[in-house]
């Protein structure tokens, strides 16, 4: 396991070291830090060696992740990282799957409240219906504690940006410049794909414990990894639901500037735009929740099962699930999946459930939300 290791920016190498340092005279640790840049295949290659377990939290990880998942594969290492990139998330599954496999690696992207629970949600809605479910609709919310039952508060604009960081919001703001993917399979007996699909095409609604949610459909793990496990599936849609009553007027404004989006000069200046979000070095408010809602259907549309996970804020559970995840594989006798995989493939429902459980993401009844 690297814990010996810091894989830093080349940009931030010294700061890097230092924060780690602190970290480990915090807890009066020994923590050797080694420094390298993730964009150097030749440092990355000289820290890894088979079977270590890396955890990455670089990002953009479109411009700087691609190196270190890459290197943890040709070595034989198990990775796992904190991206909510969805483009990045299919590539390191499409690209990586064999060569992972053939070193005896497990690669794991997206392994925190981007794309987990939903993919745990997923699939517990349809493991109870089994192969009647055609499709499943998978929305991420945030909510708020101290507002009564959480499973009735409705996030809102402003929720969306108290309880989320400066660089949470410049990863949303630089996705709607990136390609987005669906998964669909237009017959039973036709081939299954994953097609490329702009973010924020369509607006989705959500009927939970008596509450009307919208979401945006955003590109996720959940799309390569539940076919996986669930393969009679013919569509697979991932929500985000963060924007209340923005929802509709946002998905508008993302039709009409998708053309503009098509020029690499409007990127690059939405990209500067990005970074300079007001409230860039704002701490989210402690008191956000997690609550993660997925809809198993019939072929023709109509809902079988629903099920409903909450949890602490994003962030909270994002760092649990990496400290748990690297735990677990860092394990002698942990049975992990090589290849490029989604969580619910990698370590089966079971084990993926403990590592929610652990990291306070557990199922809601919303029934009973609604009748109090």
């Amino acid at each position: 396991m690297i814990a010996r290791n810091v894989l830093a920016r080349a940009d931030s190498r010294s700061v890097a070291a230092d924060r780690m340092l602190t970290v480990a005279d915090r807890y009066e640790a020994e923590l050797p830090v080694a420094e390298a840049d993730v964009t150097s295949a030749t440092d990355l290659t000289r820290l890894l060696e088979p079977s270590d377990v890396v955890v990455s939290t670089v990002g953009p990880f479109m411009r700087l992740g691609m190196a270190v998942v890459a290197a943890a594969a040709r070595a034989g290492a198990h990775y796992f990282d904190s991206t909510g990139e969805g483009p990045f998330a299919r590539r390191v599954l499409l690209e990586l799957d064999a060569v992972a496999a053939v070193r005896g690696a497990t690669l794991v992207p997206a392994f925190g409240y981007d794309y987990v629970p939903g993919n745990l949600a997923g699939a517990l809605a349809l493991t109870r219906v089994g192969e009647r479910a055609r499709h499943v609709e998978i929305g991420y919310f945030i909510t708020r504690s101290g507002h009564g039952d959480e499973l009735l508060y409705r996030s809102t604009l402003r929720d969306a940006c108290t309880l989320t960081t400066g660089g949470t919001r410049q990863t949303l703001v630089g996705a709607a410049a990136e390609d987005g993917f669906a998964y669909r399979r237009p017959r039973p007996w036709a081939s299954a794909r994953v097609v490329d699909e702009r973010a924020a095409k369509r607006v989705r609604t959500f009927h939970y414990g008596g509450v009307k949610r919208t979401v945006l459909t955003v590109p996720g793990t959940e799309h390569l990894g539940l076919p996986e496990v669930f393969p009679q599936l013919g569509s697979v849609e991932v929500g985000l639901g963060w924007l209340g009553r923005w929802t509709r007027p946002v998905q508008i404004a993302a039709t009409l500037q998708a053309p503009l989006l098509r020029s690499a000069k409007v990127r690059a200046a939405l990209a500067r735009w990005s970074e300079r979000l007001p409230g860039s070095q704002r701490e989210p408010d402690p008191d956000g929740r997690s609550l993660v809602i997925a809809v198993a259907r019939d072929g023709h549309g109509r809902p079988l099962a629903a099920t409903a996970l909450t949890g602490p804020d994003p962030y909270e559970v994002t760092g649990s699930l990496l400290a748990w995840v690297a735990v677990h594989a860092a394990q002698p006798d942990a049975v992990l999946k090589p290849g490029a995989h989604g969580p619910l493939d990698a370590f089966g429902l079971d084990t993926l459930r403990l590592g929610a459980a652990e990291a306070g993401v557990h199922e809601v009844d919303g029934a009973s939300a609604r009748r109090r």
